[in-house]
């Protein structure tokens, strides 16, 4: 007897659970691989942005060094940007203004908690998506095994309606049904890969961004100091 293999034959075999398993593991497939690629174009242009940072301390003043941190997402540039304006905001740098609650604080922790807002909102967007790739390598696998239970099941009803069966009627069935396992792995290994490659690059440019920050936050507090001894 001679018994059809693949998977356009478990397709047709089916029923509409199979199917259903089946298009459903194609979705987690089609996704995670969307958010691997995305993702991995993200972390690419972020390390590009974290280089070109070296040579912001190479400037003559601080405009100069803001136009070398090319691009509007730069989170190099938006953290400068942001450390500038919460300098000048609480020493009145942009301007007269009346007196504020916040001139009350430290230069220093003023300065610290706008940069620390900034890597926060960055962290934030860096990390979306890899929850997608998380679910998808974690749930995956029983999806897949679902559909082996559920084929395995139908294949045994067959056997046991037909009556006797021998080893080729009972290998073609099983063999199809264990394939759901396979497409589950086969969805899932790229998921946690891609997951663990993007959570890597991700805490590099942290690093980096965490380390620029640093420079900021000295730059800007003793800026300020000197600025606020010389007017008194």
């Amino acid at each position: 007897m001679e018994t059809q293999f693949g998977l356009a034959h478990v397709w047709n075999q089916g029923d509409w659970v199979t199917r259903t398993v089946a298009l459903i593991l194609l979705g987690m497939s089609v996704a995670s691989w969307v958010v691997i690629i995305v993702k991995a174009l993200d972390l690419r242009r972020h390390l590009a942005q974290a280089r070109s940072s070296h040579d912001f301390w190479h400037s003559q003043d601080f405009t100069t060094a803001l136009d070398k941190l090319a691009g509007s997402d730069n989170p190099f540039r938006l953290l400068a940007q942001e450390g500038q304006d919460a300098t000048r905001h609480l020493l009145h740098l942009d301007g007269e203004a009346p007196a504020q609650l916040h001139d009350s604080l430290d230069v220093s922790e003023w300065v610290t908690r706008a940069l620390r807002n900034s890597i926060d909102d960055f962290t934030a967007r860096l990390q979306s998506g890899l929850s997608v790739l998380a679910s998808i390598g974690s749930t995956a696998p029983f999806v897949g095994l679902f559909g082996t239970v559920w084929g395995i099941y139908h294949a045994l009803l067959g056997i046991g309606a037909a009556g006797q069966a021998n080893i080729a009627q009972v290998a073609g069935p099983i063999g199809e049904a264990l394939i759901m396992t396979a497409l589950g792995l086969v969805v899932a290994i790229p998921a946690v890969l891609g997951y663990n490659a993007l959570v890597r690059g991700n805490k590099g440019v942290l690093h980096k961004l965490n380390r620029f920050a640093h420079d900021l936050h000295a730059y800007f507090v003793t800026g300020a100091r000197v600025t606020v001894t010389r007017k008194g």
